[in-house]
């Protein structure tokens, strides 16, 4: 893999299950030391809850943030054991919160300060979380005016043809109403969300984070780390960071913004991180929660990369088979 240009990625929430990181801290040393230095800085059990549960606990948006970021760190870390540190990435990007996760293992902000952060955003996201979000089959194009039209806002351009968009409950039912006549073959899912996540509704979750982010060191990039914001590389200003992780908790993820540049740049290999998504029990039985998407979008770019799952044990030990 030295020779291939990789793209390191790291999802976001709705990628979480009890039982995540397990099967990890059974195999792995170094997993187990990770999660134990994330209960120590979280002052709390975030190894009992990721590996046991119960689901509506992880699923809360405070707690989901920290346990998602301690699972993906702990995949990337036992992976940079298992190689000695040999397979470097030219990139990497995370969806919503992965974006965290991507500054962490790229040394821009230390494992320490990622949890304190994304503990603290999670419960200001839920704190205000009025609203929910819609993911509607539409293109960027079309999701934008019927958003506006009802007080909604763009969420997540996820895909070409998907756009998740954000409002108040009653906004999004008489957006929801509107779609079979103005769009009749196209359909709405609800999202399991404790907020509209990336719209005006997050605005004061937001500058309450300000503060947060202004507490943290932020440091020089050891890869490049893609923004969810602007789609293209955060740079190297540590103010740059910070705003856009201000600007990213009530403005859309420019998904498709990211494999773009992604695409230009090259990338023949993706490797996902923690998290996992699918109805069978157990980390092994878990898919990785971005390949499906990220490979709709290199099909629409006609770009070819090759994809792999870092996501547990068994994943890990056959990427060094």
């Amino acid at each position: 893999m030295g020779d291939q240009k990789i793209m390191f990625v790291f999802p976001g929430q709705g990628s979480q299950y009890a039982g995540m990181g397990s099967d990890l801290c059974a195999e792995f040393p170094r997993a187990a030391q990770i999660y134990e230095e994330a209960n120590d800085v979280l002052g709390f059990d975030i190894t009992a809850l990721s590996h046991n549960g119960p689901e509506d606990e992880l699923g809360l948006t405070r707690n989901t943030q920290p346990a998602l970021l301690t699972h993906q760190i702990a995949c990337f870390e036992v992976f940079r054991e298992l190689t000695g540190g040999s397979v470097t990435a030219g990139l990497a990007a995370g969806h919503s919160l992965g974006e965290y996760t991507a500054l962490v293992a790229a040394g821009v902000i230390s494992f320490a300060d990622g949890l304190r952060l994304v503990r603290k955003r999670g419960e200001l996201m839920g704190q205000h979380g009025e609203g929910g979000m819609l993911a509607l089959g539409l293109t960027l194009e079309e999701a934008g005016p019927l958003a506006d039209r009802f007080y909604c806002q763009v969420a997540s351009c996820n895909l070409p043809q998907q756009t998740v968009v954000g409002g108040t409950d009653a906004d999004l039912d008489k957006l929801e109403a509107a779609l079979p006549e103005l769009f009749p073959r196209k359909r709405a899912t609800r999202l399991k969300t404790e907020g509209a996540f990336h719209t005006y509704l997050m605005v004061t979750a937001a500058r309450e984070f300000r503060a947060v982010l202004d507490s943290v060191v932020f440091g020089s990039a050891d890869f490049a780390v893609l923004s969810n914001y602007t789609g293209l590389e955060h740079g190297a200003d540590p103010d740059s960071i910070r705003t856009r992780l201000f600007f990213q908790l009530f403005n859309p993820v420019n998904w498709v913004g990211c494999m773009k540049t992604a695409a230009a740049a090259g990338v023949t290999r993706f490797i996902e991180f923690g998290g996992g998504i699918g109805s069978e029990e157990g980390p092994e039985g878990k898919k990785p929660n971005l390949q499906s998407i990220i490979n709709k979008n290199l099909r629409a770019l006609e770009h070819e990369a090759d994809y792999v799952a870092a996501i547990n044990a068994s994943g890990l030990k056959a990427l060094v088979a």
